[in-house]
């Protein structure tokens, strides 16, 4: 399993969670090496046998009643002996406040402690599957990825020929850019390929001749997203005269496991790449409702076809 740390899970899962920092702001680097969480009831009795120190350690509402029940001295000495296994964090679930001793022992053994407000049942499941798609593989890939009408487009292809200007067009039309040049991949939870921009190039773009330029200072912030799931792979390509005609054969491409839509487009001097990526996206959601047109008209055509044979005959 790939490590995760404190700060990726709250930078990930700070409205979704409803995360907050109470104390360790300092401390947030701290690895969680199990994706699983851990409700601390025993061990806060003194029973440590099998303690899952290397997961997140939830305190709801009978952990902290418990422990409002003890003697200032008892509190803390049962507190310390949980911090000092060196758990990687603390989150306190209904917006329940921390204790002093708590917040002390945080500071003294190095281990952040958060607040949600959801209910303690809640949190772990929506945590779970967030850890769960956080330790999953990631792929780096040459290309632009774009959200087209909730349509996730990712264009791949040599460099100069044209990506970047295709997004740029695709931009002003009143589409969102995800990322430029290079595209960060995660396969999630549900058997999709999840793409975002990496944190140097977010919300810039490289266009030829021009040099960066910075997307939402110039468009206004409706034409960023900062992720979307993959539906759609398109490859720009030299023109090589036997490029497919009709459609009919869906072509698929492997990411990180997940067979996605390939759409190889020939680029021409004079032709509008912009409206032909548009109409591409626009096809490809008709077809993930169900209408493929290029399908449509060869079932009539063998249809005609076979009628005419009938007649023949």
């Amino acid at each position: 399993m790939r490590e995760i740390t404190v700060q990726a899970l709250l930078d990930h899962g700070k409205d979704t969670l409803k995360l907050k920092v109470l104390a360790g702001e300092s401390f947030l680097g701290r690895k969680v090496q199990e994706t699983a969480m851990n409700r601390p009831g025993l061990a806060l009795t003194g029973f440590f046998t099998y303690f899952a120190h290397q997961r997140l350690q939830i305190f709801g509402l009978a952990e902290l009643t418990y422990l409002k029940n003890l003697s200032v001295e008892e509190r803390r000495s049962r507190l310390e002996a949980l911090f000092k296994r060196q758990i990687p964090g603390v989150v306190l679930t209904r917006n329940r406040r921390a204790t002093r001793e708590m917040l002390e022992l945080a500071a003294a053994y190095r281990v952040p402690v958060l607040r949600t407000s959801m209910v303690t049942m809640d949190f772990v499941n929506a945590c779970t599957v967030m850890m769960d798609e956080l330790t999953t593989p990631t792929k780096r890939v040459q290309g632009t990825t774009l959200e087209l009408m909730g349509i996730g487009v990712l264009m791949r292809g040599d460099p100069g020929i044209g990506k970047s200007e295709t997004a740029l067009a695709l931009i002003e039309r009143g589409y969102s850019l995800v990322s430029d040049d290079v595209t960060e991949c995660r396969r999630t939870s549900r058997g999709r390929v999840l793409c975002w921009a990496n944190n140097v190039t977010r919300y810039h773009m490289e266009i030829r001749g021009l040099g960066i330029i910075h997307v939402p200072s110039l468009f206004g912030v409706s034409a960023i997203r900062r992720q979307t799931e993959l539906d759609l792979v398109i490859d720009l390509t030299v023109p090589t005269g036997e490029e497919d005609r009709t459609g009919v054969a869906q072509e698929t491409v492997d990411i990180l496991g997940v067979n996605v839509p390939l759409i190889t487009l020939p680029v021409r001097s004079g032709r509008d790449m912009a409206n032909i990526v548009e109409v591409a996206a626009l096809n490809q959601k008709l077809k993930e409702l169900g209408h493929d047109a290029a399908k449509e008209l060869d079932d009539k055509i063998i249809d005609r076809l076979s009628g005419v044979g009938r007649g023949r005959r």
